[in-house]
């Protein structure tokens, strides 16, 4: 294990289970929770499917339907927290986000690259959220125009491990990811 107080190697292992989220399937991080407000201003929280991790732009990417209420949430409040809980490493590591909604042409690159089968989580008629009289009673699209991808910019990154004894650091975007202790 390295240095126990070294800031730098810290945040190094943050960025390393989330980018190992984006790459496994099994891994802690692949399935984050995403939480919003509601324009009414309620809290929000649900799992999404980590699709992307890039350490240098300092994002994380999600995917999701176009008619989905984190998107008419965003749309209100672009802000976001995506928290992530790694049994193994006894690690919770949470982002502070702006978020960028990309739909359309934006994301006709990325849309090529859906497997055909998770196609079908992109579009639904009538749209999600939608009450309907049974379970079943709805139509999948597939549709590229309701492919949306949710750009999250960080501005902070938390990171608190439950190992003995417990360690807890934050690290700002405006500070160039410097770091401090804080107090578990």
């Amino acid at each position: 294990m390295s240095d126990p107080h070294d800031l730098v190697a810290f945040l190094d292992l943050g960025w390393q289970r989330l980018t190992r989220g984006v790459a496994d399937r099994r891994a802690a991080a692949r399935h984050p929770v995403f939480a919003t407000v509601s324009p009414d201003g309620a809290p929000e929280a649900r799992t999404v499917v980590l699709r992307g991790a890039n350490r240098h732009d300092g994002t994380v990417e999600v995917h999701t339907d176009g008619g989905s209420d984190k998107v008419t949430s965003l749309r209100s409040n672009s802000r976001a927290q995506l928290m992530v809980w790694d049994d193994r490493a006894k690690l919770q590591i949470r982002l502070s986000t702006r978020v960028t909604i990309l739909q359309g042409g934006d994301v006709a690159d990325r849309w090529q690259n859906v497997p055909d089968g998770s196609r079908m989580a992109y579009g639904a008629s009538p749209p999600p959220g939608t009450p309907i009289p049974n379970a079943h009673a709805y139509t999948k699209l597939a549709s590229l125009d309701w492919f949306t991808v949710l750009t999250c910019r960080i501005e902070s990154i938390e990171l608190m491990q439950l190992i003995d004894p417990h360690r807890r650091a934050v690290f700002m975007a405006n500070d160039d990811w410097t770091g401090e202790w804080r107090v578990p």
